[in-house]
């Protein structure tokens, strides 16, 4: 009994991490994703560990999710692999205040984003 199964979203030759809730600004963390975009995952993974970004570390992190996700679940082989997408969502914003001069408050936000991983195995062409 139950409900039926659900079809996949993504392609045969795909897989897919997602983290949520990542503490920081979706903005900022566009540019990490930028950085991985349409390379190979031995060389994505690599500008991850090499860059100064705060955030690049749960990046990397996802990374390697997806490409566990990959390799256990949907059998692809990890060499071949091309990080197909990298897009960054918005979650929640804590509203937080400071309290400033002469009585008044500063509102300040904290920030919280998305981040979905999918990367897809290509055909190596000699």
């Amino acid at each position: 009994m139950g409900k039926p199964k659900r079809e996949r979203s993504l392609a045969d030759n795909e897989a897919r991490a997602v983290t949520r809730s990542l503490r920081v600004s979706p903005q900022k963390l566009n540019l990490v994703a930028a950085l991985i975009r349409g390379k190979k995952v031995d060389v994505a993974l690599a500008d991850l560990a090499f860059s100064k970004k705060r955030i690049a570390v749960d990046v990397k992190k996802t990374l390697e999710s997806a490409i566990a996700n990959a390799e256990n679940n949907h059998d692809l082989d990890v060499d071949s692999l091309v990080v197909k997408e990298a897009y960054v969502g918005k979650a929640l914003v804590m509203k937080r205040f400071s309290p400033r001069a002469r009585g008044r408050v500063g509102a300040i936000q904290k920030p919280f984003s998305n981040l979905t991983i999918v990367v897809r195995e290509v055909e190596e062409t000699a």
